[in-house]
C-alpha cells in the first residue's frame, strides 16, 4: 500500500504565502515523479508543477517565478512555496505520484487527499 499525505493549506492574504508538503510511504520501490494539481469550485483539475526522478521541474505560466517546487529534507517528501499568492490561487490542493509498488511491479498514480488553500482579497 501507498499512502500520500499533504499537508499546510490554509487560509492567506493576497500577497501572502504558503508552504504544502506531501510525503509519500508505504511498499515504495521507485517513486518516477511528483506533481502538485489544484482544482478550483468548477473548473478541472490542473497541474501546478511536476517534477521528475531526474530532476526535471516543470510549472504552470500561471505559477511560474511565484511557486516552487523542491525535495524537502525527509525521504519521499516534496515542498511546494507558494510565494506572492493570488486570490485566482484559490483552490484544493493535490500531491499526486507515480509510484511502483514493492509487490506489484509496475507504477500507478497515486494521490492524497487534498489540502485546501484560500487566497483572500
Amino acid at each position: 500500500q501507498v499512502q500520500l499525505v499533504e499537508s499546510g493549506g490554509g487560509l492567506v492574504q493576497a500577497g501572502g504565502s504558503l508552504r504544502l508538503s506531501c510525503e509519500a510511504s508505504g511498499s515504495i520501490a521507485a517513486i518516477n515523479s511528483m506533481a502538485w494539481y489544484r482544482q478550483a469550485p468548477g473548473k478541472q483539475r490542473e497541474l501546478v508543477a511536476v517534477l521528475s526522478s531526474d530532476g526535471r521541474l516543470n510549472y504552470a505560466d500561471s505559477v511560474k517565478g511565484r511557486f516552487t517546487f523542491s525535495r524537502a529534507g525527509v525521504k519521499n517528501t516534496v515542498n511546494l512555496d507558494m510565494l506572492n499568492l493570488k486570490p485566482e490561487d484559490t483552490a484544493v490542493y493535490y500531491c499526486n505520484a507515480n509510484i511502483r509498488d514493492t509487490g506489484l511491479g509496475q507504477a500507478y498514480d497515486y494521490w492524497g487527499q487534498g489540502t485546501q488553500v484560500t487566497v483572500s482579497s
